[in-house]
């Protein structure tokens, strides 16, 4: 497993220097905190974002993450919808021989639990490396997810490289890393309820309460936006007087990839289309990735300079 961890740290460490070296301002800590299941990102002195690990969560998840003036952009947990976990990596699956698991919908698996973790869920097992110097660092983490309490379905692999920029905002570079280590495992999501990786705006952000959800090719709103294949989407809004937003920029892969968008703030890309809304197996031993970035920035879509920024990120690779 820890050669895994290097390698994708490696990969991930070299990725988009350029463009970020060139902007780089802020210095970052990571703070880690076992006993509360939390890494705090601290960048300059004020929390960014933070990694929510412990054994009482479903769904180790990132919450809150914070807009480049401090404000938290993202909700938790949520009515309706109370299985979005803000910032998350979930799906359905089945392993050979077993009952098809909805880690997405853990929250209903069906055992009467008050709090979590559901008899299906999402477990951290630990970190791989932890480092930061200046305005880079690399967080590398191993989850297994599980069912009926104890039983491993896929181990996942999770590199991220954080990059601080000017002015408050920082990048992320995400690399999730599936393997079918138990087993053949059927992927059986539906055509609606996934994204790789979801996210959830709060009501401060969202498109109920005036932000601006952008797609690359300079669509706007849920209606623009959803299922169809995009680059990157963009989620922006003007609070207190202040206009910031949060992309997600779909890696170039050389597919196309449709997206989840919603008013009230959910959000995503889909796997690429021959493996979006349609069941298909991941052999024994075999591995799936999906690679995202996501830019914390000032001003909206088009001030923030999204479209720009996204292929600086994707040309530096």
């Amino acid at each position: 497993m820890y050669r895994r961890y290097l390698v994708a740290a490696m990969m991930v460490g070299a990725l988009g220097a350029s463009w970020v070296c060139a902007q780089e301002q802020g210095r970052i800590e990571l703070q880690r905190d076992d006993e509360k299941g939390q890494l705090r990102v601290v960048i300059d002195g004020r929390e960014a974002f933070v990694y929510q690990y412990a054994e009482t969560v479903d769904l180790p998840h990132y919450w809150p993450l914070n807009s480049p003036s401090g404000k938290n952009m993202l909700v938790q947990k949520t009515v309706p919808y109370p299985h979005h976990r803000s910032f998350w990596f979930a799906d359905t699956v089945k392993l050979n021989g077993e009952r098809k698991v909805s880690l997405y919908n853990a929250l209903y698996s069906g055992e009467k639990r008050s709090d979590p973790p559901y008899r299906d869920h999402i477990r951290h097992t630990g970190f791989g490396t932890l480092e930061s110097k200046g305005a880079r660092a690399v967080v590398e983490t191993g989850l297994v997810w599980e069912m009926d309490n104890d039983k491993p379905l896929l181990d996942e692999n999770r590199t991220v490289r954080i990059d601080a920029l000017s002015d408050g905002e920082y990048f992320l570079d995400i690399t999730f890393v599936l393997t079918a280590t138990y087993g053949d495992v059927q992927f059986a999501s539906d055509a609606v309820h996934y994204a790789w990786p979801y996210l959830r705006v709060n009501d401060t952000f969202n498109g109920e309460h005036g932000g601006t959800i952008s797609d690359d090719k300079g669509n706007t709103g849920q209606k623009a936006t959803n299922m169809k294949v995009a680059l990157w989407i963009d989620y922006s809004n003007t609070v207190e007087g202040a206009t910031e937003g949060l992309a997600v920029f779909q890696y170039a892969d050389g597919k196309d990839h449709k997206w989840l968008t919603r008013e009230y703030g959910t959000f995503g890309p889909r796997r690429h289309d021959a493996h979006s809304g349609k069941p298909f197996a991941l052999k024994k031993g075999e591995t799936l990735t999906q690679r995202v970035g996501i830019l914390v920035h000032n001003g909206s879509a088009k001030t923030g300079r999204v479209a720009e920024r996204y292929q600086e990120y994707v040309r530096e690779d």
